[in-house]
């Protein structure tokens, strides 16, 4: 937990007025904190020659919450003075009501510190980031002459957040963000197709402007979209999938992450609810969220309500040992919290989310799993995809696929979709490769309308009997 200074309302309400409206509002409640954020935010898109878009944006505000039962009363604003505070507080009320609630512990504090204190905006100029998108878009063209269009960008932020509860405690973290993306589409004889890659995470811009880490992501683009140049129509049916190392855990992260946050499970409205203890998945499926590892892009030191991140072990061999959880819901389901209450900003209220969601890895040669396809595709990248958290149905569309008859790996597909649900292709894995890894720092996870930075992560997998859609063969 970062001690970096960060105090918004110490020249506007002084700190014990501002905790005595805080003890106010929780009065007689379960929980509740006020939730300070300051956040300042830079984009840069070079498209097709020249700038496209270049944005600032700073922000900060206060949330302040209420918490009782299952009842929340949440009231934000981006006006950080006593009067506003004051209304807040009538707003908080609301849910306690006539009160008679027990104020919940606190977190524990941290001393861990995750990734630096660092402003990645001020690393570099203006003038040096455009010319770096510049350079990145005159590369691709010059590697391939097929090369009709690159569109590079790069962003990054700092959030500085502050958690006030109602003992006194104050919680603060430092919470920087970059990241770097390219995409570049290709054209030969009318047809033209995209490829797209990026990555980043908790540090400075700095890293992600040498060359060394830029070229390698022109050139990656460039070759998924010579590839997709080359694809044809994709097969259509039920058939086994090996889904590749990395990225496709965004798969696992919709179709059964968002199926063991505790708010679903409590509810009673997730395919995984009252079934702790028992196999979900096939033998060695072991599945954590982990928001504790240094530098990642769904890394926190804290959640939104000043929890610690944890490594917690939500699939072990199979059988499903645990849920992700806020305070709210840890409460009423008589568990500890596992520090994943997170909000997109001051604006929201937090629940339960996931941080960093990946497979470990088993025991089998990536090429052997290959090798026992008979007839089937093989999945590297994905783009979107849809998820029905009641009943864990899915649908995702690859952007890099392949077609394999007898373990050989063919020619590339275009168009195809990856479809089924998030229990069955537990239970259906029948190979887990050795190579585990994770996403480049790309992911973004949508919920309830929040946005929060996410990672992902697995290896090599395959799946029996996913339908896959496309053309017919």
């Amino acid at each position: 937990m970062s001690d970096a200074p960060f105090r918004p309302l110490s020249d506007r309400i002084d700190d014990g007025t501002a905790l005595k409206l805080l003890r106010e509002a929780t009065d007689g409640a379960d929980d509740g904190e006020l939730f300070l954020e300051r956040r300042r935010a830079e984009a840069i898109t070079f498209d097709d020659g020249r700038i496209r878009n270049a944005s600032f944006d700073a922000s900060e505000g206060f949330g302040l919450r209420a918490v009782r039962g299952e009842t929340s009363a949440y009231a934000h604003s981006s006006e950080l003075t006593e009067s506003a505070l004051r209304r807040a507080v009538d707003t908080a009320r609301l849910a306690v009501g006539a009160g008679g609630g027990t104020m919940a512990a606190g977190p524990v504090p941290t001393n861990r510190r995750l990734y630096p204190d660092l402003d990645p905006m001020s690393e570099a100029g203006f003038p040096a980031k455009v010319a770096l998108l510049r350079e990145m878009d005159a590369v691709a063209r010059e590697l391939d002459r097929r090369v009709v269009q690159v569109t590079a960008s790069l962003g990054a932020s700092l959030q500085e957040v502050e958690i006030l509860r109602p003992d006194g405690q104050v919680l603060r973290d430092v919470r920087p963000m970059s990241r770097l993306n390219v995409q570049v589409i290709v054209e030969e004889n009318g047809r033209r197709e995209q490829g797209s890659t990026g990555g980043g995470g908790r540090e400075g811009l700095a890293a992600l402007m040498e060359r060394d880490t830029w070229e390698p992501q022109v050139r990656e683009a460039l070759r998924i979209a010579l590839v997709n140049l080359a694809a044809e129509p994709a097969p259509a049916g039920v058939m086994d999938v090996v889904l590749g190392p990395g990225w496709p855990g965004i798969l696992l992260h919709e179709a059964i992450g968002h199926g063991l946050e505790g708010d679903f499970n409590r509810k009673k409205s997730s395919a995984f609810a009252g079934l702790m203890g028992t196999r979900i998945a096939a033998p060695g499926v072991t599945v954590l969220d982990d928001g504790t590892i240094p530098g990642r892009r769904g890394s926190i030191t804290i959640d939104d309500e000043g929890t610690p991140s944890g490594k917690n072990v939500l699939i072990e061999d199979g059988i499903l040992v645990g849920y992700m959880q806020d305070r709210q819901n840890a409460r009423l389901m008589g568990v500890a919290p596992t520090g994943n209450g997170r909000r997109e900003s001051y604006a929201h209220m937090p629940m339960p989310r996931m941080t960093n969601t990946y497979m470990t890895g088993g025991d089998t040669d990536p090429a052997a799993i290959l090798a026992d396809l008979r007839d089937g595709i093989y999945a590297v990248g994905f783009g979107g995809g849809q998820v029905d958290i009641t009943n864990g149905k899915f649908v995702f569309s690859c952007t890099e696929a392949y077609r394999v008859k007898g373990g050989r790996v063919g020619a590339p597909v275009k168009g195809a979709t990856l479809i089924g649900d998030g229990a069955t292709a537990l239970r259906q894995i029948r190979a887990i490769g050795n190579d585990m890894a994770l996403d480049p720092g790309i992911g973004n996870c949508g919920k309830a309308g929040q946005w929060v930075p996410v990672g992902v992560g697995q290896p090599t997998l395959m799946i029996g009997g996913l339908t896959v859609g496309g053309s017919a063969t």
